[in-house]
């Protein structure tokens, strides 16, 4: 996850030149064929399955973009539930990387980071002005360049067992202060850390998927 976008950059170009090379000598049409495209849709990221349709919207939003770069095979939320589930076998505490989401489109910063994070309490986030509380699962909040949701995982194997308070969070480390459209960026950031949230909480077979809806809610609490 400390790979930065340029890395990616120049490997999506050098890749695209060696298919195109590799097209045009197959068709003898003197290497005039285009290209394949290899970059992705929004529900193929981070293991597939994970970003809902209001999700890409939310992208869309955020990155102005509609398609993105391969996010990779190992980093999928599917690896952060087995890692997550490990650490709650030892520790309530710990945190890792789902993955991390590049456009499709010129230089983008370093892309957006998707984090989980596993506590003894639904007490983790920050609690500072630009943050929005909003009424998802235990404690969600939304800013215009991050947003976490906190769910309840309770386990179906063992009845009355206290449950782990699982965090996704989607952030842009990079990003500057909006000029007129905070509040569609921190329902396009809470909307897509539902998102992840959600997948997270089925992937890990929580009770009642945490607590979480199939939608985000996205009228702050109050």
């Amino acid at each position: 996850m400390t790979t930065r976008r340029r890395t990616y950059g120049r490997f999506r170009a050098t890749l695209a030149s060696t298919l195109a090379l590799a097209v045009g000598g197959c068709s003898g049409d003197g290497g005039g064929s285009k290209a394949p495209d290899v970059s992705m849709a929004p529900d193929k990221l981070c293991g597939g399955g994970s970003v809902t349709k209001g999700g890409a919207e939310a992208l869309e939003v955020i990155t102005g973009a509609t398609r993105f770069e391969d996010s990779g095979k190992e980093l999928t939320v599917a690896a952060a539930a087995e890692e997550l589930t490990r650490n709650a076998v030892s520790t309530t505490q710990g945190n890792g990387d789902i993955c991390r989401i590049y456009p499709d489109i010129g230089d983008y910063n370093d892309g957006l980071e998707v984090t989980w994070r596993i506590s003894g309490s639904a007490g983790f986030g920050p609690d500072i002005e630009k943050f929005t509380p909003l009424p998802m699962g235990e404690r969600t909040a939304a800013a215009y360049d991050t947003a976490y949701v906190t769910f309840a995982c309770g386990h179906k194997d063992r009845p009355g067992s206290s449950p782990d308070h699982v965090t996704a969070r989607v952030g842009d480390t990079k990003a500057t202060v909006p000029d007129g459209n905070e509040r569609a960026l921190k329902n396009a950031y809470a909307a897509l850390a539902h998102s992840f949230a959600l997948a997270l909480a089925k992937e890990l077979d929580c009770d009642d998927d945490g607590g979480l809806k199939p939608e985000p809610s996205l009228i702050p609490a109050t």
